[in-house]
């Protein structure tokens, strides 16, 4: 029996990680969830999990967590300290971490630390403070598994051969729903249209992400710090179907690709349960009905957000936690009505280059997060028109 703790357990992630529980009951065990709101769908849980530890945001939502209880009351805990102390429970065998943004990084990387496989949804973490975590999971005996599909599946095509072996890493993207849209209408793109994901379903800020294609750029970055490749060794290719998930070229000229259907659950089995594969009752992939899969060319013109990200990956130290910073806020910006589609992107250009002369190496948890709060300060005061 493998204990489990779900930081974000009321999130998409985290609801498919818990449906992961319940497909293998016999071999997986929660005893700890953390969660930022949603006290209503987390007394459920809690009631159906009987987890024995449990953190909030707020600590002003301990109290009216534990009104909502009936027949279970674990530990209530709250705060970036609750959180990681659910990540790091004496008895905890793996983390799910799926905490959405900055406030993912300490739990993470106190699980780390105290030597737990950790299951990162989380694409900030590495991306903000991918040195100081994998450096963490070395001197601590720590583990990450990557849960996001193009990672989780680069890890499997991996195992076909060495990394001396590896000419490229090629991560997959739908696209997202702009993929044909007339380059002259992106400043009239709606909020609803942008977060009408043709694909998965998942939340506002990443489904934003996936529009702008953002969410590509952040896993070059995060590749890079989970299979020590170089980013000029790290290509992107549309594929609208989601089928092929990611693909690993070694190099004889081979190319193993990892493709299921388009289910968290997938990715999500696989981090709990590695390095075995048990019989999942998933639905499965019928190749013959989908006939066909396509792969395209990213236009740096339609997504200019990758290239961004490329170029954050090879400046390296503080500049990437500065990028992910500033597409947060960017992001929250875009849907409260303040910028336009196109100004997401624009305003994380723009405090890019206000960082370029003062980038610096990030040694510490305390470092990332003090760079991402300067970006996220910058990103604020940046104004750009909304044009109607």
């Amino acid at each position: 029996m493998r204990n489990v703790s779900i930081l974000g357990s009321t999130g998409s992630v985290g609801r498919s990680s818990l449906a992961v529980v319940d497909a293998f009951s016999d071999a997986l065990r929660v005893v700890g969830l953390a969660v930022g709101g949603n006290l209503e769908l987390l007394a459920e849980q809690i009631e159906r999990y009987r987890p024995e530890v449990v953190s909030v945001r707020n600590a002003a939502d301990v109290e009216p967590l534990r009104e909502r209880l009936r027949s279970h009351r674990p530990e209530i805990v709250s705060g970036a300290e609750g959180a990681s102390a659910v990540a790091t429970m004496s008895n905890v065998d793996a983390v799910i971490a799926a905490i959405v943004g900055a406030a993912g990084i300490p739990p993470v990387y106190a699980a780390l630390k105290a030597g737990k496989r950790v299951g990162i949804a989380n694409k900030e973490v590495l991306v903000a403070a991918g040195d100081v975590m994998t450096r963490a999971a070395r001197e601590h005996g720590g583990e990450i598994l990557p849960v996001d599909s193009e990672h989780n599946a680069v890890h499997q095509a991996l195992r076909c051969g060495t990394h001396a072996e590896v000419q490229r890493i090629i991560l997959t993207a739908s696209g997202g729903p702009f993929l044909q849209r007339d380059l002259a209408t992106f400043d009239d793109i709606s909020i609803d249209a942008a977060l009408a994901h043709p694909t998965w379903k998942m939340g506002n800020k990443i489904s934003i992400d996936s529009a702008t294609m953002m969410n590509k750029g952040l896993e070059v970055i995060e590749a890079h710090h989970l299979f020590s490749m170089p980013a000029d060794r790290i290509d992107i290719l549309i594929h609208p179907q989601s089928i092929v998930h990611s693909m690993v070229e070694y190099v004889d000229g081979s190319i193993v690709a990892q493709l299921s259907t388009t289910d968290m659950k997938f990715p999500i089995q696989y981090a709990l349960l590695y390095p075995e594969r048990v019989v999942a009752p998933f639905a499965r992939l019928d190749l013959a009905k989908i006939r066909t899969l396509d792969f395209l060319s990213v236009d740096p013109q339609r997504f200019p957000a990758v290239e961004l990200a490329y170029q954050a990956c090879r400046t390296g130290g503080s500049m990437p936690a500065v990028l992910n910073a500033a597409n947060e806020v960017a992001v929250e910006r875009f849907l409260a009505g303040e910028l336009p589609f196109t100004g997401i992107v624009e305003v994380v250009g723009r405090v890019l280059d206000r960082h370029a002369g003062a980038v610096a190496p990030i040694g510490s948890v305390e470092e990332a997060l003090h760079h991402d709060a300067w970006a996220r300060n910058e990103a604020r005061g940046i104004d750009v028109a909304v044009r109607r």
